[in-house]
């Protein structure tokens, strides 16, 4: 009843809320991709999207769809390995950023794991800003993290907004620097909060620094401050910062997936987890529960002092 393809088609719009962003992906035309949507849609009966000339947004309908497309897929590969008998080995080096801690990624690498047994995973958690250099320098295969909106580095596996968050409770006074929780250098959503607030011309402290996502989250349930966070991985416990309180807006950020060099023994491992990956991308939006981590914050005020740049 569902095309395959069709369905992959479905996954890469939802994920990236474009048709241009998947037709890209996909290595398709954005007419193709258009009538692949369409033809889901006459199959379910359903409107899948709603989208006009600025936005395209999933329907109740297109989120019950995620589900089911992702499970059909899954189900499809599993088959079409089993019967090709195609087996991948090999050392897969994978790195992911701390973003995606409280998410829902360890069940595609669980996934991954069972499709693959024979892969030899090895995960790297890590800020975005780092894993780009370990990649560099030849130390990963595959890297999920950030990139800056100028890096054309990657691809897609979806777009956001930054947003300023923080505990409920939490006041911002305007006439006091702004308390900031962090990650150390080179993490990229420090540099772009750091540029934000030196573009409006607004004083900061650093409160906290942490290279732990849990440990951020600790120093803003407790009020220490506020952090820059992808509006859609915002931590239960935390809101986002009203507008009232007038900190500058913080623009876009992608989340993508960058390869390495090309090592002949973990090609085509990353290429069947980048697969999985861009397949299950709806699950990185959903956060899982976790426990709090260790964290390390400043007894004394870090003045403001110029953004340290990306290290690429």
């Amino acid at each position: 009843m569902y095309d395959p393809s069709h369905l992959r088609t479905f996954l890469s719009v939802a994920q990236t809320l474009s048709f241009t962003q998947a037709a890209r992906r996909l290595g398709l035309r954005q007419s193709t991709v258009s009538q692949h949507v369409r033809r889901l849609e006459d199959a379910t009966g359903r409107q899948l999207f709603t989208r006009d000339t600025h936005s395209v947004e999933l329907t109740e309908d297109g989120e019950a769809m995620l589900g089911f497309a992702r499970r059909i897929l899954e189900v499809h590969e599993q088959a079409s390995a089993f019967f090709t008998g195609t087996r991948l080995r090999g050392r897969l080096r994978f790195g992911a950023s701390e973003d995606f801690v409280l998410t829902r990624l360890p069940e595609i690498l669980e996934g991954f794991r069972h499709d693959h047994p024979e892969v030899d995973l090895e995960l790297t958690v890590e800020l975005s800003g780092t894993l780009h250099e370990q990649l560099a320098a030849g130390k990963l295969d595959l890297v999920l993290a950030k990139r800056r909106p100028e890096d054309p580095r990657g691809e897609p596996v979806w777009r956001d907004r930054l947003v300023w968050i923080g505990a409920e409770r939490l006041r911002v006074d305007p006439d006091r620097p702004v308390p900031l929780i962090v990650y150390p250098p080179p993490g990229i959503t420090r540099a772009l909060a750091l540029e934000a607030l030196q573009r409006q011309g607004r004083e900061w402290r650093i409160a906290c620094t942490s290279g732990s996502l849990n440990g951020l989250i600790a120093a803003a349930r407790a009020g220490l401050g506020v952090m820059a966070h992808s509006r859609g991985l915002v931590p239960p416990g935390l809101v986002r910062v009203p507008d009232r309180a007038g900190l500058p807006e913080l623009g876009r950020v992608d989340f993508v997936l960058v390869h390495g060099r090309r090592r002949a023994s973990a090609q085509d491992a990353a290429d069947a987890l980048a697969s999985a990956i861009l397949a299950g991308g709806d699950r990185l939006h959903r956060p899982q529960h976790t426990g709090l981590g260790q964290v390390s914050c400043s007894p004394r005020d870090e003045r403001a002092v110029p953004a340290p740049p990306y290290r690429r």
